[in-house]
């Protein structure tokens, strides 16, 4: 590999935005693409009255509620890095669609708001993280308000998440009287609500402020003092391969609203976040992004992201080489090749072209139906499979029949491509063949019958048929239909698996009880 397209391997920067819904993931996003001039006007989520909504948020059930229900994919330059944002659902249902992105990334940022504390969606998130290794950056949003105590916030961070936090910087003040924030690593004192050229003032060498100032009288001076004091003797140590490793979270305080704090963190995290990192494959073969051929998994796929064009777009991370526009690749689960000549790449809501990526890089491909999401496309003669991506039990089914008969084609048609991008999950009933969906949350099915009525103009019935416990068989062929009853109902998958949905746990058991020779398994 020519030393090129190494030094551009390793200015890649690729995150997902993890928090808890309300905690001003979207708002922060669009701090970093403004600071990264991929965009001109910061527009808010509050913007719904003035129309004006949010760059990341580009799906019409987006805007009517201001939240994230797809993972939408964000690249800037910024000091010499080329970044990309995985900006994911943060949305309590989303946890299927936001979990495989938690898979393409190499770190991830968690935001906390310092009124609420870690909230249960951001542990459910962090865990995932966990799992995989993936540093963590945390950033403390919302000083501008009344919070908890930063003292408080550090400690539930630790007991909550059971990581070791280091604080970056530390709040001076907080609310109407929040006045900046003590910047421990760039041993300066940044100042809230000032003017450009006295923001940031010095520290000497006992760490206290360098200059005469009016902050310098106040309680929260003092107060933040005493605490910085405290946390040199008695908190963590920073530990860059800590931070690597997961261990030890850096953690920055701010207001993303005000857009207070969010430079300082954005430059100091790209000093510490990973390059693009290796990936195994099925075999447990290692692949480095250094390595001369081109490979990278679909980890998502997108249908109308356009309405105009209804297309389909597979997004896939880069994990090794160089992809270029034009180039032959092969799809390794069918050894399908395809010469890729539309190709695109995503700069806030707007999209273009992309000829040249390299591993770190996030791209979507044009797909006319042969993507599914975790298959691997390699470049060169050697095909070979990534590790598998998890997949979910899903815990509520309804079934859904189009309410006008004579849409049953565009209502089969919608049901394949949007069980395609893996929103939701697809089962049939063994003879009438009646369509039953299964999903991890509530939402996820809301979105579903919008979408059908928006992007296929099929309007559809749907029929909860409560939360079941579903359960795969290891040996099919052992399966007779006369162990079906009331309380479990086979049907069968996408891919004309058997699936057992059992009324409760307590059918469950009473099941595995009789027909001790049937294996049944889960999904995670």
């Amino acid at each position: 590999m020519d030393i090129k397209t190494q030094d551009e391997i390793l200015k890649r920067r690729t995150f997902a935005i993890i928090s808890h819904p309300d905690a001003g993931k979207t708002t922060i996003t669009e701090k970093l693409l403004y600071f990264g001039g991929a965009i001109r006007d910061a527009g808010t989520v509050k913007g719904k009255k003035s129309g004006k909504f949010a760059t990341s948020d580009w799906m019409e059930i987006e805007k009517q509620r201001g939240i994230s229900v797809t993972s939408s994919v964000m690249q800037f330059d910024f000091n010499d890095c080329r970044i990309n944002i995985l900006d994911t659902p943060g949305h309590q249902d989303f946890s299927e669609d936001t979990y495989r992105t938690l898979m393409a990334v190499d770190s991830a940022v968690m935001i906390v708001d310092a009124a609420k504390g870690i909230e249960a969606q951001t542990l459910k998130l962090f865990k995932v993280c966990r799992m995989r290794g993936i540093p963590i950056f945390t950033f403390i949003n919302k000083l501008d308000r009344q919070g908890k105590e930063p003292l408080e916030l550090m400690e539930e961070l630790e007991e909550v998440l059971g990581i070791q936090s280091y604080a970056m910087n530390w709040p001076i003040g907080m609310g109407k009287e929040f006045l900046g924030i003590y910047d421990r690593y760039n041993k300066r004192i940044e100042q809230f609500r000032t003017e450009e050229s006295e923001r940031y003032l010095p520290l000497d060498e006992d760490g206290e402020l360098a200059v005469d100032h009016s902050m310098k009288q106040t309680s929260y001076y003092t107060q933040a003092m005493e605490d910085i004091m405290l946390l040199n003797e008695a908190g963590n140590d920073f530990d860059k391969e800590k931070v690597l490793a997961g261990d030890l979270t850096p953690v920055f305080f701010g207001s993303a609203l005000t857009n207070f704090g969010v430079q300082t963190f954005l430059e100091t995290y790209l000093q510490f976040a990973p390059t693009p990192q290796p990936r195994n494959t099925d075999n447990e073969e290692e692949v480095n992004p250094l390595h001369e051929e081109f490979s990278g998994f679909i980890f998502k796929i997108q249908a109308n992201m356009n309405p105009a064009h209804r297309d389909r777009i597979a997004f896939v991370r880069i994990v090794s080489g160089k992809f270029e526009r034009g180039m032959t690749i092969t799809l390794a689960r069918t050894g399908k090749t395809f010469k890729v000549t539309q190709s695109t790449q995503f700069l806030a809501d707007d999209r273009e072209t992309v000829e040249t990526a390299v591993a770190g890089d996030i791209i979507g491909l044009y797909d006319v139906g042969n993507y599914q999401i975790g298959d691997t496309v390699v470049g060169g003669k050697k095909a070979f499979n990534y590790e598998a991506l998890p997949q979910f039990t899903p815990e509520l089914f309804v079934k859904v029949t189009a309410k006008n008969v004579l849409k049953s084609k565009h209502f089969h048609k919608g049901i394949l491509q949007l069980v395609q991008e893996g929103a939701i999950q697809y089962y049939k009933t063994l003879h009438t063949e009646e369509v039953i969906l299964g999903a991890v949350g509530q939402l996820q099915f809301e979105v579903f019958e919008h979408r059908m009525k928006n992007e296929y103009n099929v309007e559809v019935r749907m029929e909860p048929i409560g939360s079941k416990v579903a359960r795969w068989i290891e040996n099919e062929e052992d399966v007779k239909e006369s162990m079906t009853g009331p309380r479990s109902m086979l049907v069968k998958d996408r891919y004309d698996q058997y699936v057992f949905l059992f009324e409760n746990e307590f059918a469950t058991r009473w099941f595995q009880d009789k027909y001790e020779h049937i294996k049944l398994y889960n999904l995670l």
